[in-house]
């Protein structure tokens, strides 16, 4: 692929999704980043060019993994839920899971692997806590909304959560969060951000010096 047309593919800040940017200003320049089901590797991508990072992704769609290659990134196609075993211990400085971790069947494993394998781990997901969602609840119906388009019978989402149940999760797998973003559409908020946000993003890290809680 020639140069011009890597740089045609590569995207800029500006064209980042809201979390994905806020993502990017957490990883550090010229570090090992890990993203998982990493799309069509537009995070990477912006990231290899801005910050000259080393990084891999991990994709299961054959046509994603073709947007990778074309953009350069290095990708690994493989099911998520088949786990990190091919990563040793720390291998990574910051590993991602952007909008995934609600649609993954054993949520504790893959947090638990993600700090394993890398120093930092980042996630973002579909905060359950908008206050539309309990409305929609009261009318009778699952609520569909642009962070959760799906209607009940065909959502990929199957472990949704509030900015709370993932803060206690934290706590109980030993867990330090060390920044939080939140987000309506592609503004941030701050302000009752449990109730107005529709998309929440975590940094954090293992402490080392706590066994994590094994599952009652």
């Amino acid at each position: 692929m020639s140069h011009e047309v890597s740089e045609m593919l590569t995207p800029q800040v500006a064209d980042l999704r809201g979390d994905l940017a806020r993502i990017a200003q957490w990883v550090q320049p010229q570090t090992r980043v890990l993203d998982l089901g990493c799309g069509d590797g537009t995070l990477l991508a912006h990231l290899k060019r801005s910050k000259s990072v080393q990084g891999i992704g991990v994709e299961i769609s054959d046509e994603r993994v073709l947007s990778c290659v074309q953009r350069g990134v290095h990708v690994i196609q493989q099911n998520l839920e088949d786990g990190l075993a091919m990563f040793d211990d720390q291998q990574f400085d910051t590993v991602v899971l952007s909008q995934t971790l609600q649609s993954m069947h054993n949520t504790e494993h893959i947090l638990r692997e993600m700090t394993r394998v890398a120093r930092e781990a980042i996630v973002s997901f579909p905060n359950f806590g908008y206050w539309p969602h309990g409305w929609s609840i009261l009318l009778g119906r699952m609520p569909v909304t642009g962070q959760m388009p799906y209607d009940w019978h065909d959502t990929p989402n199957i472990h949704l959560c509030t900015l709370k149940d993932f803060e206690r999760l934290s706590l109980k797998l030993g867990f330090s969060i060390l920044e939080r973003a939140t987000f309506n559409d592609e503004r941030e908020v701050t302000f009752l951000a449990g109730w107005r946000s529709t998309l929440a993003a975590y940094r954090f890290t293992a402490d080392r010096s706590k066994p994590s809680r094994s599952r009652a």
